[in-house]
């Protein structure tokens, strides 16, 4: 259930590493685009996870019958850096229902110790639907692990797939611990380190700074 698209060539790759790049990453604009690109891919990547159905299309000549798929995700994102990985995924999913959620990590007595606050959220019903989370980076797993937890009292979804730009090996073992055994996990890159401040090494730096400029 672990999916790493970098693990196979393609244009995916020079996404990746543009944004991993510290002199591209000064260029916003390029920045959340990359990003936006990346959300695409994996979108159209999920999109061979779901159920299709045959359909008929009237065209002016006559009728053609195609695949469809039979249900619209809904796709949740943690503000803020997610923003820009869920445009993406929004792109393609163009008819989804969208979640978003406030979570930030609330670093108690100024020590590298935190715990993850969730501040706001909006959600449509997940009860029988398929929901996509994204966040930019999964470092410790812990915003997703509490995002989940919170979206929980909408309805248990049938399907389950979570997306990040990068990810660490001890977030996501951490949270095939602790999430149903049938979820699905996308994966730009899967890097092996974590600092002792729960940074991503070499990972690409604070993703929502990057996008959006430095907050206080």
């Amino acid at each position: 259930m672990i999916h790493v698209i970098s693990q196979q060539n393609s244009i995916f790759n020079r996404f990746i590493a543009e944004i991993r790049d510290e002199k591209i990453q000064k260029d916003r604009w390029r920045f959340r685009n990359n990003l936006e690109r990346i959300g695409e891919v994996f979108a159209y990547e999920i999109s061979k996870q779901l159920s299709y159905e045959e359909q008929e299309v009237r065209t002016p000549l006559g009728t053609a019958q195609t695949q469809l798929n039979t249900d619209d995700p809904v796709l949740c994102t943690i503000l803020r850096a997610g923003l820009p990985l869920h445009q993406g995924l929004h792109n393609y999913f163009d008819q989804a229902d969208c979640a978003f959620v406030s979570a930030y990590r609330n670093h108690k007595n100024n020590t590298d110790d935190f715990e993850i606050e969730v501040e706001y959220l909006s959600s449509p019903t997940l009860e029988g639907r398929i929901l996509i989370i994204s966040d930019t980076m999964l470092a410790t797993g812990a915003s997703v692990l509490t995002v989940f937890k919170a979206l929980k009292k909408l309805g248990i979804p049938k399907q389950v797939h979570i997306v990040s730009a990068i990810g660490t090996l001890e977030g996501v073992n951490m949270l095939r611990k602790q999430l149903p055994a049938n979820v699905h996990y996308w994966f730009g890159a899967l890097d092996e380190e974590l600092t002792a401040q729960s940074f991503i090494v070499p990972g690409l730096g604070d993703a929502g700074d990057l996008s959006y400029g430095e907050k206080q």
